[in-house]
Parts: structure tokens; C-alpha cells; sequence
């Protein structure tokens, strides 16, 4: 546990049966305080994975994959935003995935993710990912069910593959409720700053809610193992949202041990 947040509480244990009836996008019980405690929090999560990042990046060992899934307007950009601000972008990249180009779409649906994997000492974050694979193509019939049900345990294979390379999987479904979309929504039409991100798609997206929160349900309850586990983060408060991010990241990269590399010249002999 980092700090005060409680953040096992928010994993899906391995086995689980997930209802998403029972995660309220609200709670925000899993920290000491409210919102002005938090936003410290926050800041001093923030200090202690900048400097994790940067060991993570010096000692060139590990490998970090942050997988971000949620409903439009959940809030990827914005925990990207906020969470990694401090980081180093030379060590730290985002990798997109949006609909499959007719090249990707030639090859299995795992064939572009393998190309945007982390490296050693590298962190990168999916903002969506392969679990495009068992949510839009499911919802909308892109694929036939025998496809999408074939790939949770695909993914299973993948993930297990990245976790024996030395890379530390972390994925959070960043959990908003109906209502809060309805209203970020309408906030997108009327706020100059963020009309450029309002699409029609979204509105029509709300049509499938409960496909989806079926479909999220299977995905989490599938695919969340001991060692690629997957988070229900409530992301109704952004604040809140933020801290349990960042908490349970730093607490992972906490757990490695890592270390800055020892000098590979003798340092008393150096002249200045």
C-alpha cells in the first residue's frame, strides 16, 4: 500500500467474478481525506515516480506497460495528463490505437501492439489498446463471437509473454458512470475548450452502454491474472482517479528494487 491509499481493494483478483454493478464510479473510500488531501497527494505521488521512472530508465532492466481502457469521456487523456506529468519524456512514450489501418487489419489483432511494447527501461501507455479486440469488434459484431472469445486467452498468452520479459503490466478500467458521461458529454458541446474533442460517434456509442459494460465485465473477469493484473479505478472524481493511478503505479515500481547503475569508470581517478 502507497501512502494512505488503499489500492487492493480496487484489483480484480484472478478468478474473480466481476460485476460492474458493484464498483460504484463514486468511491473514493479507498483514501484518507477528500479532495483538497488529495490533490497533496497527488503532487507527492507524482515527485516519487519521476524519480522511479528515471531509475527505471538509468538501471535499463525492467520494462513498464500501462494499459488505460474506459468509456468515452473516462478520462484517459486526462489521467495521462495528470499522472505523468513529471515523468521524463525521453524514457516515457503514449502509444494510440485507433481503428486498424487495412495493413493491421491484414494480420492478427495483436500483430501492431507487439511494435509498441516497451523497451528496457522504458514505460509506455496504451491510451486504448488490444482489448479493442474483445469491446468494439465484440459490441459491434466486427468479428464472429468464436473470434472474440479465442482472444481472452490470446491476451492471456501475450500478456504472460511481456511478463516473463521483465516487463510489469498494469491495467486500469478508469470506471465512469452514465449519468457523469452524460454530463461530460454535454460539457464537450459547450465548452470552446473541448469542443474539438466532441465526435457524433460518442452520442451514438451511449446506444450500446449496457453491451459494453457486459463486455468490460468478461474482459476484466477473463484477463486479470497475479502477474498482468487489471484495476477498477471509480472515476467519477478525477481527483480521486488520479491518486489511486499514481498510487498504485508507484507502489508497483516500488516493489523492483531498482537502482541506478554503478559508475563504469573509476570515478577517483577522474580530473575535473
Amino acid at each position: 500500500m502507497s501512502g494512505s491509499v488503499r489500492t487492493d481493494r480496487y484489483r480484480v483478483k484472478e478468478g474473480e467474478k466481476v460485476s460492474l454493478v458493484a464498483w460504484s464510479p463514486d468511491d473514493t473510500s479507498g483514501f484518507r481525506g477528500g479532495e483538497a488531501e488529495g490533490l497533496v497527494e497527488s503532487k507527492k505521488l507524482a515527485m516519487k515516480l519521476e524519480r522511479l521512472q528515471e531509475v527505471l530508465y538509468a538501471e535499463h532492466e525492467h520494462k513498464v506497460l500501462i494499459v488505460l481502457q474506459a468509456m468515452d469521456t473516462g478520462g484517459k487523456d486526462g489521467t495521462i495528463k495528470k499522472v505523468f506529468e513529471g515523468v521524463n519524456p525521453q524514457g516515457v512514450r503514449v502509444a494510440h490505437f485507433r481503428t486498424p489501418t487495412p495493413e493491421e487489419s491484414d494480420h492478427d489483432f495483436l500483430w501492431r501492439v507487439h511494435a509498441q511494447v516497451p523497451g528496457s527501461g522504458e514505460m509506455v501507455i496504451f491510451n486504448r489498446s488490444h482489448y479493442e479486440g474483445v469491446l468494439i469488434e465484440r459490441v459491434h459484431g466486427l468479428v464472429p463471437r468464436k473470434t472474440w472469445l479465442r482472444r481472452y486467452k490470446e491476451i492471456q498468452h501475450f500478456e504472460h509473454l511481456l511478463h516473463e520479459d521483465h516487463t510489469v503490466v498494469l491495467k486500469f478500467f478508469l470506471h465512469i458512470g452514465r449519468e457523469e458521461q452524460k454530463r461530460r458529454l454535454e460539457e464537450r458541446l459547450t465548452d470552446p475548450s473541448k469542443q474539438w474533442k466532441f465526435s457524433l460517434s460518442d452520442m451514438q456509442e451511449r446506444k450500446f452502454w449496457s453491451q459494453y459494460m457486459k463486455a468490460y465485465e468478461d474482459a476484466l473477469q477473463k484477463t486479470s491474472t497475479e502477474s498482468s493484473p487489471w484495476y477498477v479505478v471509480p472515476a467519477n472524481k478525477k481527483w480521486f482517479r488520479d491518486v489511486l493511478v499514481s498510487s498504485i503505479i508507484v507502489e508497483r515500481l516500488e516493489e523492483l528494487g531498482m537502482e541506478y547503475p554503478k559508475p563504469s569508470a573509476d570515478l577517483k581517478s577522474a580530473v575535473i
